[in-house]
């Protein structure tokens, strides 16, 4: 299987079961429209007819034995060595948690999956006993894995912060006990961030989250405090620069969403970058179709052109010696995730669950408020491992509309969540976030090829 597309001057050819990456001259490009998952010895006829008055017999023979020395090589039409060990795939030990200390926010995000931070479910905080509980939950759960992550989540986990402080202190201190090592990440919208948050979060924080939607105009129009008005720019840029200022070598990244409102969204990349953030996520609204905000079907082409005018600017920007990082055209060309990675992507319900503040397992973050989903509770210790071995059996060769998808392996069949939600079942990619994900793999794949020129 291969995908070949044309963008900003360059013919790619990606092959999609070895993961090669090719830039073609004109008549070895055009050859490949008349091979069908293989290069035969002989150039099929239909080539010649319609090549030949084009290029001519030198130039076309030379592309064609070019395109069987790939073939040799296994770098084009390749053979799929993955579907293999797709039935094989099994449960596994959590090595990573989403722990939902906060079902609260202090912010009215209109686009919010939460629903404005309670999941529907009403206001609460997560009591440090459910947090303990969970820690411990994950520690039983992880076996013999020995780095484990754990991302604070809301709602807004600043208004719960000191059981955030606790938790770390908890687990901490059975690091050396259990032979753990505890990667902590936090989500925020700043908003209650202060100097002694800060200082915590750059000390014991791995990775944090900070959530702006860019442009002042923008992210005040959506992310608005509970009066409904009042926006959060103003008071959360101060704090989050002086957050990433004190990081040091630690990560980060700003992160935004884009809606139907700002689809000219490289303007928000650009003001995250004009404020001294070169670690940055925007990423596109996914919501109820019928919401003024939402990005239909027909949003689609303006997007693309967006994503291909991001593309330049960073282009632009990486010759000239300094350039942001942009979390979806982040890219491994020369090795990319292991195995399983490539078929099941984040392990959502397997390797990876969320926890609220009773005490609730669900399969994500995403997934919570919809009771159906419930895996069990670390208060009382069950655990649902039917349900997990659904979701480790869940891989692109499951999902019909994935088998056959040149991107398979990168998007590795989408978000479960997103697509129960919106597709109805967590085997049906949801199709917008498909079709949006195809663009941006190649947009990342473009800018590599004009970089390594």
């Amino acid at each position: 299987m291969i995908h070949k597309y044309t963008l900003n001057g360059f013919q790619i050819v990606l092959d999609t079961n070895s993961g090669a990456v090719h830039l073609f001259e004109p008549a070895p490009y055009d050859l490949l429209d008349y091979l069908d998952d293989s290069v035969p010895e002989q150039m099929p006829e239909a080539a010649k007819k319609a090549l030949l008055p084009k290029y001519g017999a030198d130039t076309l023979n030379e592309a064609y034995q070019e395109l069987l020395a790939l073939q040799a090589k296994g770098q084009l039409f390749s053979s799929d060595d993955y579907e293999q060990f797709a039935g094989m795939m099994k449960d596994a030990p959590i090595k990573s948690m989403c722990l939902n200390i906060a079902h609260d926010c202090n912010l009215r995000c209109a686009y919010c999956f939460a629903a404005q931070g309670d999941f529907g479910k009403g206001r609460m905080l997560m009591p440090f006993k459910v947090a303990k509980a969970a820690i411990d939950f994950l520690i039983k759960e992880s076996a013999s894995r020995y780095n484990l992550e754990v991302d604070f989540f809301g709602g807004e986990p600043l208004m719960n912060f000191d059981v955030v402080k606790q938790t770390v202190a908890y687990a901490r201190s059975l690091e050396k006990r259990y032979n753990k090592n505890f990667r902590f990440t936090i989500t925020t919208n700043g908003l209650l961030l202060d100097d002694d948050k800060i200082d915590f979060i750059n000390r014991e924080m791995s990775n944090c989250v900070l959530s702006l939607d860019g442009r002042k105009e923008v992210n005040d129009r959506l992310r608005v405090c509970p009066d409904g008005k009042t926006g959060s720019y103003d008071i959360i840029v101060p704090k989050f620069q002086k957050l990433v200022a004190g990081r040091g070598d630690k990560d980060y990244y700003v992160r935004g969403t884009f809606t139907k409102h700002n689809l000219d969204f490289v303007n928000d990349i650009l003001e995250m970058e004009r404020l001294g953030f070169d670690e940055i996520s925007v990423e596109p609204v996914v919501s109820d179709p019928m919401l003024p905000y939402s990005i239909q079907e027909e949003d689609l082409p303006v997007v693309f052109k967006e994503y291909e005018h991001l593309s330049n600017v960073m282009i632009e920007k990486k010759k000239s010696g300094k350039c942001f990082n942009f979390f979806h055209f982040m890219i491994d060309l020369n090795q990319g995730p292991c195995a399983i990675k490539r078929l099941r992507g984040c392990s959502c319900g397997n390797e990876y669950v969320a926890v609220t503040p009773l005490g609730e397992i669900f399969p994500c973050h995403q997934f919570v408020g919809n009771d159906e989903w419930i895996m069990g509770n670390v208060l009382d210790g069950t655990y649902d491992h039917e349900m997990k071995n659904r979701f480790a059996a869940a891989n692109v060769y499951t999902k019909s509309e994935c088998k056959n998808c040149w991107a398979k392996f990168y998007c590795s069949g989408g978000c479960n969540a997103n697509n129960q939600k919106y597709e109805g079942s967590i085997l049906k990619p949801h199709s917008i976030a498909c079709q949006l994900e195809k663009k941006r793999l190649e947009c990342a794949i473009m800018i590599q090829a004009a970089m390594a020129e």
